[in-house]
Protein backbone atom coordinates (compact mmCIF):
# COMPACT_ATOMS: atom_id res chain seq x y z
CA UNK A 1 0.00 0.00 0.00
CA UNK A 2 2.69 2.54 0.94
CA UNK A 3 4.59 1.84 -2.30
CA UNK A 4 1.39 2.49 -4.27
CA UNK A 5 0.69 5.68 -2.30
CA UNK A 6 4.16 7.03 -2.99
CA UNK A 7 3.95 6.12 -6.68
CA UNK A 8 0.55 7.79 -7.09
CA UNK A 9 1.67 11.02 -5.42
CA UNK A 10 -0.06 11.02 -2.04
CA UNK A 11 1.55 13.21 0.61
CA UNK A 12 1.29 10.94 3.64
CA UNK A 13 -0.15 7.79 5.15
CA UNK A 14 -2.13 8.08 8.40
CA UNK A 15 -2.59 5.25 10.89
CA UNK A 16 -5.01 5.92 13.75
CA UNK A 17 -4.87 4.45 17.20
CA UNK A 18 -8.07 2.58 18.07
CA UNK A 19 -7.02 -0.16 20.44
CA UNK A 20 -10.10 -2.34 20.00
CA UNK A 21 -10.14 -2.12 16.19
CA UNK A 22 -8.80 -4.97 14.02
CA UNK A 23 -5.79 -2.90 12.96
CA UNK A 24 -2.12 -2.73 13.80
CA UNK A 25 -0.37 -0.47 16.28
CA UNK A 26 0.27 2.86 14.51
CA UNK A 27 3.89 3.37 15.58
CA UNK A 28 4.86 -0.16 14.58
CA UNK A 29 3.07 0.22 11.26
CA UNK A 30 4.65 3.60 10.56
CA UNK A 31 8.11 2.25 11.36
CA UNK A 32 7.53 -0.46 8.75
CA UNK A 33 6.30 2.17 6.27
CA UNK A 34 9.30 4.41 6.95
CA UNK A 35 11.68 1.62 6.01
CA UNK A 36 9.64 0.67 2.92
CA UNK A 37 9.45 4.02 1.08
CA UNK A 38 11.63 7.11 1.01
CA UNK A 39 9.30 10.10 0.56
CA UNK A 40 5.86 9.37 2.00
CA UNK A 41 5.23 11.24 5.25
CA UNK A 42 4.07 9.25 8.27
CA UNK A 43 1.03 10.48 10.21
CA UNK A 44 -0.83 9.17 13.22
CA UNK A 45 -3.74 10.20 15.41
CA UNK A 46 -2.75 8.87 18.82
CA UNK A 47 -4.58 8.77 22.14
CA UNK A 48 -2.45 10.88 24.50
CA UNK A 49 -4.19 10.28 27.88
CA UNK A 50 -2.96 7.05 29.43
CA UNK A 51 0.55 7.28 27.97
CA UNK A 52 3.76 7.93 29.86
CA UNK A 53 5.15 11.11 28.22
CA UNK A 54 8.79 10.11 28.65
CA UNK A 55 8.33 6.77 26.92
CA UNK A 56 6.16 8.37 24.23
CA UNK A 57 8.68 11.16 23.65
CA UNK A 58 11.38 8.53 23.13
CA UNK A 59 9.27 6.50 20.68
CA UNK A 60 8.25 9.48 18.56
CA UNK A 61 11.72 11.04 18.55
CA UNK A 62 13.23 7.73 17.43
CA UNK A 63 10.69 7.28 14.64
CA UNK A 64 11.17 10.85 13.43
CA UNK A 65 14.94 10.43 13.30
CA UNK A 66 14.88 7.00 11.63
CA UNK A 67 12.42 8.24 9.01
CA UNK A 68 14.49 11.29 8.11
CA UNK A 69 12.08 13.75 9.70
CA UNK A 70 8.88 12.51 8.05
CA UNK A 71 6.72 12.11 11.18
CA UNK A 72 3.38 13.94 11.59
CA UNK A 73 1.68 13.70 14.99
CA UNK A 74 -1.89 14.50 16.02
CA UNK A 75 -3.05 13.67 19.54
CA UNK A 76 -6.66 12.97 20.51
CA UNK A 77 -8.41 12.59 23.85
CA UNK A 78 -9.67 9.12 22.98
CA UNK A 79 -13.36 8.22 22.98
CA UNK A 80 -14.03 6.41 19.73
CA UNK A 81 -14.69 2.99 21.26
CA UNK A 82 -16.45 2.25 24.51
CA UNK A 83 -14.20 0.70 27.15
CA UNK A 84 -10.85 1.87 25.78
CA UNK A 85 -10.38 4.65 28.34
CA UNK A 86 -11.32 2.30 31.15
CA UNK A 87 -8.78 -0.21 29.86
CA UNK A 88 -6.15 2.53 29.97
CA UNK A 89 -7.23 3.52 33.50
CA UNK A 90 -8.09 7.02 32.30
CA UNK A 91 -11.11 8.82 33.81
CA UNK A 92 -13.15 10.50 31.08
CA UNK A 93 -13.34 13.75 33.04
CA UNK A 94 -9.59 13.92 33.54
CA UNK A 95 -8.41 13.57 29.95
CA UNK A 96 -8.07 17.26 29.25
CA UNK A 97 -5.89 17.88 32.29
CA UNK A 98 -3.61 15.03 31.22
CA UNK A 99 -3.13 16.61 27.78
CA UNK A 100 -2.56 20.04 29.33
CA UNK A 101 0.36 18.64 31.32
CA UNK A 102 1.71 16.03 28.91
CA UNK A 103 1.91 18.08 25.70
CA UNK A 104 4.20 20.84 27.07
CA UNK A 105 6.27 18.15 28.76
CA UNK A 106 6.74 16.31 25.45
CA UNK A 107 7.97 19.54 23.83
CA UNK A 108 10.49 20.07 26.61
CA UNK A 109 11.79 16.49 26.36
CA UNK A 110 12.23 16.92 22.59
CA UNK A 111 14.13 20.21 22.86
CA UNK A 112 15.81 20.66 26.28
CA UNK A 113 18.94 18.92 27.44
CA UNK A 114 17.60 18.16 30.94
CA UNK A 115 14.01 18.40 32.13
CA UNK A 116 12.83 18.81 35.71
CA UNK A 117 9.08 18.65 36.25
CA UNK A 118 6.66 18.23 39.15
CA UNK A 119 3.10 17.07 38.65
CA UNK A 120 1.43 13.88 37.49
CA UNK A 121 4.87 12.84 36.27
CA UNK A 122 7.94 13.80 38.31
CA UNK A 123 11.23 14.25 36.47
CA UNK A 124 14.62 15.23 37.90
CA UNK A 125 16.98 16.38 35.17
CA UNK A 126 15.62 13.83 32.67
CA UNK A 127 17.59 13.84 29.42
CA UNK A 128 16.05 12.34 26.29
CA UNK A 129 18.29 11.14 23.46
CA UNK A 130 18.14 11.04 20.52
CA UNK A 131 16.21 14.23 19.87
CA UNK A 132 13.76 14.32 16.95
CA UNK A 133 15.30 15.30 13.64
CA UNK A 134 12.54 17.89 13.20
CA UNK A 135 13.09 20.84 15.51
CA UNK A 136 10.50 21.48 16.56
CA UNK A 137 8.60 18.22 16.17
CA UNK A 138 5.10 19.63 15.80
CA UNK A 139 2.11 18.23 17.68
CA UNK A 140 -1.44 18.83 16.47
CA UNK A 141 -4.66 18.07 18.32
CA UNK A 142 -7.90 16.51 17.09
CA UNK A 143 -11.46 16.89 18.38
CA UNK A 144 -14.21 19.43 17.80
CA UNK A 145 -15.55 20.31 21.26
CA UNK A 146 -15.20 23.99 22.25
CA UNK A 147 -12.79 23.10 25.06
CA UNK A 148 -10.62 21.26 22.54
CA UNK A 149 -10.52 24.28 20.24
CA UNK A 150 -9.38 26.41 23.18
CA UNK A 151 -6.68 23.84 23.97
CA UNK A 152 -5.46 23.83 20.37
CA UNK A 153 -4.97 27.58 20.47
CA UNK A 154 -3.21 27.48 23.84
CA UNK A 155 -0.95 24.47 23.26
CA UNK A 156 -0.92 22.86 19.82
CA UNK A 157 0.74 23.50 16.46
CA UNK A 158 -2.34 22.65 14.41
CA UNK A 159 -5.90 21.32 14.42
CA UNK A 160 -7.28 18.19 12.75
CA UNK A 161 -10.99 17.72 13.62
CA UNK A 162 -13.33 15.09 12.18
CA UNK A 163 -17.09 14.70 11.71
CA UNK A 164 -17.68 18.43 11.39
CA UNK A 165 -19.26 20.54 8.66
CA UNK A 166 -17.29 23.28 6.88
CA UNK A 167 -19.22 25.93 8.82
CA UNK A 168 -18.40 24.19 12.12
CA UNK A 169 -14.75 23.95 11.07
CA UNK A 170 -14.68 27.68 10.31
CA UNK A 171 -16.26 28.52 13.68
CA UNK A 172 -13.81 26.24 15.48
CA UNK A 173 -10.87 27.85 13.70
CA UNK A 174 -11.98 31.25 14.99
CA UNK A 175 -12.00 29.87 18.55
CA UNK A 176 -8.53 28.38 18.04
CA UNK A 177 -7.09 31.65 16.76
CA UNK A 178 -8.69 33.69 19.54
CA UNK A 179 -7.33 31.32 22.19
CA UNK A 180 -3.88 31.43 20.58
CA UNK A 181 -3.90 35.24 20.64
CA UNK A 182 -4.80 35.26 24.34
CA UNK A 183 -1.87 32.91 24.99
CA UNK A 184 0.52 35.08 22.99
CA UNK A 185 0.81 32.43 20.29
CA UNK A 186 0.06 32.13 16.55
CA UNK A 187 -1.12 28.90 14.91
CA UNK A 188 0.22 28.73 11.36
CA UNK A 189 -2.66 29.46 8.91
CA UNK A 190 -1.62 26.34 6.96
CA UNK A 191 -1.99 24.15 10.04
CA UNK A 192 -5.73 23.63 9.86
CA UNK A 193 -6.99 20.35 8.45
CA UNK A 194 -9.88 17.90 8.54
CA UNK A 195 -10.05 14.12 8.77
CA UNK A 196 -12.80 12.90 6.43
CA UNK A 197 -14.29 9.42 6.44
CA UNK A 198 -15.94 8.65 3.10
CA UNK A 199 -18.03 5.90 1.55
CA UNK A 200 -17.71 4.34 -1.89
CA UNK A 201 -21.51 4.40 -2.30
CA UNK A 202 -24.63 5.06 -0.28
CA UNK A 203 -24.47 3.30 3.11
CA UNK A 204 -26.58 0.30 4.03
CA UNK A 205 -29.27 0.97 6.66
CA UNK A 206 -27.12 -0.79 9.27
CA UNK A 207 -24.03 1.27 8.46
CA UNK A 208 -26.05 4.48 8.32
CA UNK A 209 -27.41 3.73 11.80
CA UNK A 210 -23.91 3.06 13.15
CA UNK A 211 -22.59 6.30 11.67
CA UNK A 212 -25.57 8.21 13.07
CA UNK A 213 -24.70 6.87 16.54
CA UNK A 214 -21.13 8.07 16.02
CA UNK A 215 -22.42 11.49 15.05
CA UNK A 216 -24.50 11.53 18.22
CA UNK A 217 -21.29 11.21 20.28
CA UNK A 218 -19.67 14.32 18.84
CA UNK A 219 -20.21 16.17 22.10
CA UNK A 220 -22.99 17.58 24.29
CA UNK A 221 -22.54 21.09 22.89
CA UNK A 222 -22.50 20.05 19.23
CA UNK A 223 -25.72 20.38 17.18
CA UNK A 224 -27.14 17.53 15.15
CA UNK A 225 -25.98 17.31 11.53
CA UNK A 226 -27.06 15.20 8.59
CA UNK A 227 -24.84 12.24 7.74
CA UNK A 228 -24.30 13.37 4.15
CA UNK A 229 -22.97 16.72 5.39
CA UNK A 230 -19.88 15.10 6.93
CA UNK A 231 -19.63 11.63 5.30
CA UNK A 232 -19.59 11.92 1.49
CA UNK A 233 -20.61 8.93 -0.64
CA UNK A 234 -18.44 8.61 -3.72
CA UNK A 235 -15.34 10.37 -5.09
CA UNK A 236 -17.08 13.43 -6.53
CA UNK A 237 -18.97 14.32 -3.32
CA UNK A 238 -15.69 13.82 -1.43
CA UNK A 239 -13.86 16.26 -3.70
CA UNK A 240 -16.73 18.74 -3.44
CA UNK A 241 -16.67 18.57 0.37
CA UNK A 242 -12.91 19.13 0.42
CA UNK A 243 -13.47 22.16 -1.79
CA UNK A 244 -15.90 23.62 0.74
CA UNK A 245 -13.33 23.18 3.52
CA UNK A 246 -10.72 24.90 1.36
CA UNK A 247 -13.10 27.85 0.94
CA UNK A 248 -13.14 28.40 4.72
CA UNK A 249 -9.36 28.25 5.09
CA UNK A 250 -8.49 24.58 5.63
CA UNK A 251 -5.63 23.05 3.65
CA UNK A 252 -4.71 19.61 5.07
CA UNK A 253 -6.95 16.57 4.55
CA UNK A 254 -6.76 13.02 5.82
CA UNK A 255 -9.23 10.97 3.76
CA UNK A 256 -10.13 7.46 4.87
CA UNK A 257 -12.51 4.85 3.46
CA UNK A 258 -15.07 3.78 6.03
CA UNK A 259 -15.50 0.40 4.33
CA UNK A 260 -12.40 -1.67 3.62
CA UNK A 261 -11.86 -1.71 -0.16
CA UNK A 262 -11.77 -4.98 -2.06
CA UNK A 263 -8.57 -3.72 -3.74
CA UNK A 264 -6.42 -1.09 -2.10
CA UNK A 265 -4.60 -0.36 -5.37
CA UNK A 266 -7.90 0.18 -7.15
CA UNK A 267 -9.20 2.40 -4.34
CA UNK A 268 -6.01 4.48 -4.29
CA UNK A 269 -6.18 4.99 -8.05
CA UNK A 270 -9.82 6.05 -7.81
CA UNK A 271 -9.06 8.35 -4.89
CA UNK A 272 -6.07 9.86 -6.67
CA UNK A 273 -8.22 10.67 -9.68
CA UNK A 274 -10.80 12.38 -7.48
CA UNK A 275 -8.73 14.46 -5.07
CA UNK A 276 -5.03 14.71 -5.97
CA UNK A 277 -5.81 17.43 -8.48
CA UNK A 278 -6.58 19.61 -5.45
CA UNK A 279 -3.12 19.00 -3.99
CA UNK A 280 -0.50 21.73 -4.20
Amino acid sequence: MVADMEELGFDSIWLPEILSAPAGDPLTGLAFAAASVAKLKLGTTMVLPGRNPVRLAKQLATLDRLSGGRLLVTFVLGLAQAGELAALDVPRAGRGAMVDEALPLLRRLWSEEAVTHRGRWNLDGMSLQPKPLQQPLEAWLGGIAPATCERVGALADGWLPAMCTPSEAAAGRAVVEEAAARAGRVVDPEHFGVSIGYLDEAPTPELAAALARRLGRRGPDMPAVALEDVVPSGPRPLAELIGRYIEVGFSKFVVRPIRTPGSWRGELERLAGAVLGLQR
